[in-house]
């Protein structure tokens, strides 16, 4: 089917953020006497809002995050961003291709509004996404899997949730396209494919670039 917007996750979608930033969340949370694996980190917290940390530390350790943590876990991962941080192969491209079709595309991300952009600015990518088309849980007041934040991007650009094909590497995400009523495809990159499929991902993508075969289809 055709669509009028396509929505774009951030981390693990456009920039490659995912590895960095859930390798320095598992050594921080490790070094506070929390100790959990990057694995863990991917399983558990990809995809979701800063607020699934102090959930995770609660429940399994009985215990609170320092009221700095929001505040010092930022300040570490844009430090390892600065050296490390690429965008994902295929993301200028893809985004300078559907700029010349005339499509509508956004970015919507559970990241707060300072993370987004220093990782769109360190990747390039800033020029590809006007202030108007970035979204972030911090608009609606809360993280994906609701669907609150999808459904915040459509609105705000005139486009039924119907119309809007959404890609997405984590399950959360993928169940917050689906509470919303959008089409959404899978991009596993750290993600087991099988855990997209099985939160309700219509199909899967291997690049980048299958995302304009989506829309010729």
């Amino acid at each position: 089917m055709g669509y009028d917007l396509v929505i774009f996750d951030n981390d693990g979608v456009l920039v490659d953020s995912e590895p960095i930033s859930n390798r320095v969340l598992a050594e921080y949370l490790t070094g506070l006497g929390f100790p959990i694996t990057i694995e863990d980190s991917y399983r558990e917290l990809m995809g979701r809002a800063t607020h699934a940390v102090h959930e995770l530390v609660a429940e399994r350790f009985g215990a609170e995050l320092p009221a700095e943590f929001p505040k010092a876990f930022h300040e570490r991962v844009f430090a390892a961003f600065a050296t490390e941080l690429t965008p994902v192969p295929g993301a200028a491209e893809l985004l300078t291709e559907l700029r010349r079709r005339g499509l509508p595309y956004c970015l919507a991300s559970s990241a707060a509004h300072a993370w987004i952009r220093a990782a769109l600015d360190l990747t390039g990518l800033r020029g590809f996404l006007p202030e108007e088309r970035i979204f972030s849980a911090q608009d609606v007041g809360v993280g994906k899997p609701a669907p609150d934040l999808f459904q915040h991007a459509a609105r705000t650009l005139g486009v039924e949730p119907g119309r809007c094909l959404v890609i997405e590497d984590s399950p959360m995400g993928v169940l917050a396209a689906r509470a919303a009523g959008m089409d959404v495809h899978g991009y596993p990159a750290l993600t087991p494919a099988a855990r997209l499929t099985e939160a309700g991902a219509d199909g899967l993508i291997g690049s980048l670039a299958e995302v304009l075969e989506l829309l010729d289809a």
